[in-house]
């Protein structure tokens, strides 16, 4: 049976008991930000578990794709090596919300596999946790389940939990018996580990939820999540031992082998090359790009590892991307939006693969020497550095050296990571806040409400150390209790402005965070003295906090945008928000199109026209993502999150300062698109005047373009095409007249060539001439002087070229690329090309009459 009848029949099986069939979810949980990646069929349906959402069913059933390549859940080490262990699978799992429980759940699974798919009862084993009366009675007695397959664990292998509080429950797990030419022995034994009796299902029970004192309550309406690896299930059905021989991978195996020029089906390379092209395309399907942290660096991780083992098959070209169309007629009709993603994602793979080729041969013979040297463990330091020169992912590295026995030391290699984020943040530490020993009260902020607000001088800082008082003319960074400044972060920069006291004015250039909640007031005292405990009037600059809340608030409406326009792969990588633009990095591989560019403005400058009233409510994280709202993989949020919301069109959690109104922007123009590193884009934008005043100036030039041509602004790309036409035929007409002038002047030439042993040398200086008619002319002379050598320069401002010919008879003992590189370095250049014809270049052109007179010395020595 083919891996999608039984998938088909799955689904078709629970929807006829009452079942919802629900789509799989994307890779990228849309819930979760802090979960790396969907590795569960309960992922899509984690809050109506936890009562935080409501459903239209009560019974769910779905095939869901599962990636487990990062952070707890990470396979990537084993896959290729082990029968079952795969980075991508497809997860087929039954749902009750409150709806059936232990005795249905156990019923449906029971009649699936040994009625609909015909499973012998004699194959298959159960087990529950040792405490689970309930389940044991339903399987032995209602079942009847023979009690010689039937085993109780009292182990965590079977008790589900999804977090250390929160729901939870006992599981019952099913195995299929391989039979006895496969070593393992049965579940609960102490030769479980074997590969004979395999888990193929596993029943999750969600009946209790754990409080923070660990004790149990019964849940008021228990569930039921369950999970059937379709791999395993099909190797069963197959009637094969390991995973990688059931027909969802036998293609794949078999394109990888076509693709690669690879006989032995059997190599494991090939194994790791078909799991990972289905974890690498659907996660760029689901928006994933490779990048150098969070998701993109696991998927960079997946795709070097790939290519290795293409290099190891012999591949130095790219040849991954090559495999998505096999996929897509492997998994497309399941997975529609794989189909419809080809194209990006075999654009994602070349570029990926054509990247880590330019460092991946160099990267091997660095490892390859160090493998060589009869180690045990190699040093975290060469680890280190094949990650950070060559791009090698330590667990590439290791996986090579496991290869030949030798282990890596990543105690090593992380101390050696670890320094290196010390260098970096040591040169990126901000000043003002060095070894400021500060353990006073916190700031309080005023400044999402007020640009005003009495402060009392907590500290003062003079070149770092703590004073009680400074005077005129003196820097100095201030604490305040409270401040209206907002300090910088999340990419928005720190305010300015003045701090007034009845003995003296502060004027703040900068706020930064001390600490997380004690805010630094970097400036200069203008005036008179101030002192710790003095009230001081702190007033923000209006103008510079207006038009850095326009570029922040403007921020967000890009972010929206540019998911809406590109997709949902789209994510924040880093911005940077101040008075006068905004820089927004995000993940995309490609760059803008002038269309998409248009289309992003145009969205944005649309919501500025509705002037939507821009929120800001304090709530739940958990509230927040429910509710939709944008959040950083990566980032630490608090419980109690600000959420910025501009009507339906963006939200996000944000700490930074906004406009009232959309309308305040006033308008919306990017400026520039640019590369930052792979996979990562950084558009530039302006608001308000600045965008204003931008749209004019560009005006201006276009203006004054169009009086220099003598046109109106309407028809200068016409007059533009025009004059390139015009040029385009001028420069082919000098052309032939310079070709013209060379076959002229080369006319009398042959009558100058000397003879030296028999041979025909001729050198001369063609005025006027370029590099094409120096060639042709060498050519024409050639055919006239037979036996010859010839060397023809000419100069033009501060350049110089030579060509050089030699007859075919004598280019054994002259080369024309030895000749004219003798000549072009005494010019100051250098060339080469091929025994009978080479050129060069130089930069002296005072240099070129001696150098051409050196010639005939040169070809008397070689004679």
């Amino acid at each position: 049976m083919k891996s999608s009848e039984i998938r088909q029949k799955f689904l078709e099986f629970f929807e006829s008991h009452g079942h919802t069939i629900v789509s799989s979810s994307p890779l990228v949980p849309g819930n979760d930000p802090t979960l790396l990646f969907t590795n569960a069929g309960m992922v899509q349906f984690k809050d109506v578990f936890l009562g935080q959402d409501q459903r239209s069913y009560t019974r769910a059933a779905s095939s869901q794709r599962c990636v487990r390549a990062g952070g707890k859940h990470n396979d990537l080490e084993n896959v290729g090596y082990t029968a079952r262990h795969h980075t991508f699978f497809e997860m087929l799992g039954n749902f009750s919300f409150g709806d059936y429980f232990k005795r249905n759940a156990i019923q449906f699974a029971w009649e699936f596999l040994t009625v609909t798919l015909k499973i012998p009862q004699k194959k298959l084993w159960i087990t529950v946790y040792a405490e689970d009366d309930e389940a044991a009675d339903i399987w032995l007695n209602e079942i009847g389940v023979d009690a010689a397959r039937f085993v109780r664990i009292d182990t965590s292998d079977n008790f589900w939990q999804m977090g250390d509080t929160g729901p939870c429950g006992p599981c019952s797990e099913i195995f299929y018996d391989h039979g006895p030419d496969v070593a393992g022995g049965p579940p609960g034994s102490v030769t479980a580990e074997g590969d004979r009796y395999i888990e193929i299902w596993n029943l999750v029970f969600m009946q209790y939820n754990r409080d923070s004192n660990g004790e149990l309550h019964p849940l008021p309406k228990p569930s039921v999540d369950t999970g059937m690896g379709l791999e395993r299930i099909s190797a069963v059905m197959q009637q094969v031992h390991s995973n990688y021989e059931i027909d969802l991978f036998q293609e794949l195996i078999k394109a990888a082998a076509r693709i690669t020029n690879t006989q032995n089906l059997n190599d494991n390379s090939l194994k790791v090359i078909a799991d990972h092209i289905r974890a690498c395309a659907f996660l760029i399907t689901d928006g994933v790009i490779p990048s150098s942290e969070g998701r993109g660096y696991v998927l960079r991780r997946i795709i070097r590892r790939a290519i290795r083992h293409g290099y190891r098959l012999g591949q130095n070209e790219p040849f991954f991307y090559r495999l998505v169309p096999d996929l897509s007629r492997t998994m497309g009709d399941a997975y529609p939006e794989l189909i419809a993603a080809n194209e990006r994602v075999a654009s994602v793979l070349k570029q990926e693969e054509e990247r880590f080729a330019e460092t991946l041969e160099h990267g091997m013979q660095v490892l390859e020497n160090a493998l060589s040297q009869k180690i045990k463990a190699l040093d975290g330091e060469t680890a280190f550095r094949l990650y950070d020169t060559f791009g090698f992912p330590l667990d590439l590295t290791a996986d090579i050296a496991r290869e030949r026995g030798i282990s890596v030391d990543t105690a090593g290699f992380e101390q050696a990571m670890a320094r290196q984020r010390e260098q970096a943040r040591a040169a990126n530490k901000f000043t003002m806040t060095e070894e400021l020993n500060y353990s006073g009260d916190q700031t309080v902020f005023h400044g999402y409400d007020a640009l005003q607000h009495e402060g009392k001088i907590l500290a003062i800082y003079k070149q770092g150390t703590s004073v009680d008082f400074i005077e005129a003319g003196d820097e100095a960074v201030i604490v305040l209790d409270h401040t209206p400044f907002y300090a910088e972060s999340g990419g928005q920069v720190g305010d300015s402005g003045e701090l007034m006291a009845a003995n003296g004015t502060f004027a703040v250039s900068d706020t930064q965070k001390i600490q997380a909640d004690v805010f630094g007031h970097k400036g200069l005292l203008q005036s008179g003295r101030l002192i710790v405990k003095d009230h001081v009037q702190a007033r923000v600059n209006p103008l510079t906090r207006t038009s850095t809340a326009n570029n922040h608030s403007a921020t967000h409406l890009l972010h929206a945008a540019l998911r809406k326009v590109l997709g949902n792969h789209v994510t924040q990588k880093g911005s940077l928000v101040d008075a006068n633009r905004l820089r927004f990095d995000f993940s995309h591989n490609t760059p803008l199109t002038t269309q998409e560019t248009h289309e992003i403005e145009r969205l944005v400058n649309e919501q500025i026209r509705h002037n939507w009233k821009v929120t800001a409510d304090h709530m739940k994280y958990d509230e927040a993502i429910k509710q939709g709202a944008m959040a950083l993989f990566g980032e630490k949020y608090t419980d109690v999150v600000r959420v910025i919301g501009m009507d339906e069109f963006s939200t996000e959690l944000c700490g930074g300062t906004h406009v009232a109104q959309i309308g305040q922007i006033g308008f919306f123009k990017i400026i520039s698109e640019t590369g930052v590193a792979a996979g990562i884009r950084r558009v530039e934008a302006i608001t308000g005047k600045a965008a204003l005043d931008y749209v004019q100036h560009r005006e201006a030039q276009l203006q004054t373009i169009a009086q220099t041509l003598k046109t109106s602004p309407q028809e200068i790309n016409q007059k533009i095409t025009q004059i390139i036409d015009n040029v385009k035929q001028t420069e082919k007409e000098l052309a032939q007249l310079k070709a013209k002038l060379a076959a002229y002047q080369s006319s009398g030439l042959a009558d100058q060539a000397q003879e030296i042993k028999g041979v025909k040398v001729l050198t001369a200086n063609l005025e006027g001439a370029n590099a094409k008619s120096l060639r042709e002319t060498v050519d024409k002379l050639k055919g006239r002087l037979k036996t010859c050598v010839i060397v023809l320069g000419t100069a033009e401002a501060e350049k110089v070229t030579l060509i050089a010919g030699v007859s075919d008879d004598l280019t054994k003992q002259v080369r024309a690329g030895e000749l004219v590189n003798f000549v072009a370095q005494q010019v100051d250049g250098k060339g080469g090309g091929r025994p009978d014809m080479a050129q060069a270049g130089g930069t002296q052109p005072d240099q070129l009459p001696a150098a051409l007179k050196s010639v005939i010395g040169w070809v008397e020595n070689k004679l």
